[in-house]
């Protein structure tokens, strides 16, 4: 160990570091001794921390991939673009697009790293990418500043290069993201230890343990002799009337669960949990109280939307952009998560959006009616304005400078005389009356 690490050793400095060697995504020094063993599968058994990573991971897996092209915007084609056609169907032998994006987003927001093993055909293009987990990934910074992946298997270890590796990572240092698995395991451990108190007062009948008093020096047979005899005091699941003889008295010991107020704590666990992982505790069934992030659902999913999810996959989309397309086809087209569908307002809403729309000019009808899902109607790809929008410097005057129409043909006749209509108009240009008269 060099000095400077012995010297932060000593200092108890442990942390994001950017140095040679191998990079820990978990802390190496933590605040104090956690109540319960912490890991994947422990932590999964908590309820909230597994709503937590089921809504992350399926959210970003069900928002479609869209590619678009940078100059006019268009929606890319897999004949466009090689990588278009990977995500829309098969992305490695074992998993589709969603399948895929549902594991890199899960080791994602537990481990804070998703990696994925590159393979390329002849030509160069990606033919596959194959997820690869996160705790058994290690990756290792070398001296020449480059960047090594060391994956252990049952098999033996892989060692991959940066090339071959499609690594996503949340903030960390610049090699490595934090975990926010690792983090949080005081408060995992909490949720853990109070599962485990509550398994066993169910499993005990909810009996509390006590002492049985007697008022006199027993043997140790006897003491052994009323323990077996009196044990359903306090041990088993059989709800019996026990009779206490020769001034025996029976005091409980232990706390109860109200005394502890386990069902207080591990409600705080649901919302110290959703606290560490970004999401709302309403979204996860959590109706304790009320939310302050709006009275609607809909203000509540766009809320975590920007706050919450919209970081995961801007990290997707920006990696995907640099690691995976070649710089052509980077300086042509952009991935983008498509998630309209998740802010969708309800029909009414919409209805009144696309009316306002297609007023000013902005979509045409047959956008309006994509949108729903429902086929083009023949004339509805014009832009339509409202009519009767005009400039207020110019009310009035439009009127006045309409000529006035041509009278009528002298083909009217009142008694055998030829006669004409005239138009009388006001000041301000608009018809006063008409008169008819006889034509001279």
């Amino acid at each position: 160990m060099s000095l400077f690490n012995r010297l932060i050793s000593f200092l108890g400095y442990y942390g994001p570091r950017d140095m040679r060697g191998a990079q820990y995504s978990v802390p190496l020094r933590v605040s104090q001794t956690a109540a319960a063993t912490v890991d994947f599968d422990t932590s999964m058994q908590v309820s909230a921390f597994w709503a937590c990573v089921r809504l992350i991971s399926d959210t970003c897996a069900s928002l479609p991939l869209e590619f678009y092209n940078r100059e006019n915007g268009a929606a890319a084609t897999p004949n466009d673009l090689w990588l278009a056609r990977l995500f829309s169907g098969r992305v490695n032998r074992f998993q589709n697009r969603h399948e895929f994006f549902a594991t890199q987003a899960l080791n994602l927001c537990v481990h804070g790293n998703c990696y994925a093993r590159i393979t390329r055909g002849e030509d160069g293009r990606i033919i596959s990418l194959l997820p690869l987990m996160a705790p058994q990934m290690e990756v290792r910074t070398l001296e020449d500043g480059s960047v090594s992946y060391l994956y252990y298997t049952d098999k033996g270890t892989a060692a991959y290069s940066a090339e071959s590796i499609w690594h996503v990572k949340l903030f960390g240092n610049n090699t490595i993201g934090l975990s926010p698995l690792g983090h949080a395991r005081n408060s995992l451990g909490i949720a853990i230890a109070s599962e485990k108190q509550v398994g066993k007062v169910f499993l005990n009948g909810a009996k509390p343990a006590g002492v049985l008093m007697y008022d006199k020096v027993l043997k140790p047979e006897q003491r052994d002799q009323i323990r077996q005899s009196f044990a359903d005091l306090a041990e088993g699941n059989e709800d019996s009337l026990i009779v206490l003889e020769a001034g025996m008295k029976y005091e409980q010991i232990s706390m109860s669960p109200q005394d502890i107020e386990l069902l207080a704590s591990r409600r705080f666990q649901i919302e110290d949990i959703a606290r560490f992982m970004g999401v709302p505790s309403v979204l996860i069934n959590d109706t304790a109280g009320s939310t302050t992030w709006g009275s609607g659902i809909q203000q509540i999913i766009a809320g975590w939307y920007k706050l919450g999810l919209r970081p995961y996959l801007e990290r997707f989309e920006t990696s995907i952009e640099v690691s995976l397309l070649t710089d052509q086809e980077r300086g042509r087209f952009e991935a983008e998560f498509d998630f309209d569908e998740l802010l969708r307002a309800d029909f009414g809403a919409r209805m009144d959006g696309y009316q306002k729309g297609i007023n000013a000019g902005v979509i045409t009808p047959n956008e309006a009616r994509s949108e729903e899902g429902r086929l083009a109607l023949p004339g509805g790809d014009q832009l339509l304005v409202n009519g009767n929008m005009i400039p207020v410097d110019q009310a009035g005057k439009q009127a006045a400078s309409k000529p006035e129409p041509p009278s009528a043909k002298a083909d009217i006749r009142f008694g055998g005389i030829p006669m004409r209509k005239r138009v009388v108009r006001n000041a301000d240009g608009r018809i006063d009356y008409v008169v008819e008269e006889p034509l001279q």
